[in-house]
């Protein structure tokens, strides 16, 4: 047994190691649901636990291996939620998972502007997690682009994917601090903008990603 500094008393349950790990990273990606990375209460998560704030070292030898450990766990569960709905047509796939990730990070408001603005998106590594993370979206765009990209074109569509995930996450993080605009509306400008830049690199691909089939 352990005891809160309430004094309630959490029973400690025996996992394996393994279970005990997935059990700490899951109650941390809970709290960074509700605040930045770098407030994460390592005492807290320990009493949630019901262990000890030692035996979290013994899964984690630091506070930012912990750190990125629940940092990297969002980051699945962010592509997890924007994977791709092969049921759906090109247009609407792309507007679903569009809308998914706005609903995505609008529920974890507070962790997404803490990782791109706050302290935690100076931290070398914590960057490293975040820039995986952006590669995978433009990985995903390639796989489901619905037209063939030429070898020769494709470094210049990686640099336009690139610029628009940066345009993404600005539009959002504005949006995000006062939302001047419905998030059904914000879902349209960012649709609406890849299938402008589409326009730029091949009417093919735009008409592709686009309800309207007549693009010249």
């Amino acid at each position: 047994m352990s005891t809160k500094g309430t004094g309630e008393t959490v029973k400690r349950t025996r996992l394996s190691p393994d279970e005990r790990r997935t059990q700490l990273i899951t109650l941390g990606a809970k709290m960074l649901g509700e605040r930045a990375i770098e407030d994460i209460s390592i005492t807290e998560i320990a009493e949630q636990a019901g262990i000890s704030r030692g035996l979290l070292f013994h899964y984690f030898p630091t506070k930012q291996d912990f750190q990125l450990a629940i940092v990297h766990h969002a980051n699945a569960e962010l592509l997890e939620r924007v994977a791709p709905d092969r049921s759906l047509g090109t247009f609407d796939m792309l507007r679903d998972s569009i809308d998914r990730y706005i609903a995505y990070v609008s529920e974890n408001r507070t962790s997404y502007l803490a990782l791109l603005r706050g302290p935690a998106s100076t931290s070398p590594l914590l960057v490293t997690l975040v820039e995986e993370t952006r590669n995978a979206i433009v990985g995903i765009i390639l796989t489901e682009a619905p037209v063939p990209v030429d070898d020769a074109d494709r470094p210049r569509l990686l640099l336009a994917i690139r610029g628009w995930i940066a345009f993404v996450e600005e539009t959002t993080l504005s949006w995000l601090r006062d939302e001047p605009i419905s998030r059904h509306q914000l879902v349209d400008l960012l649709v609406e903008s890849l299938v402008a830049l589409a326009l730029s690199l091949s009417p093919a691909l735009a008409a592709a990603l686009s309800r309207v089939t007549d693009i010249p």
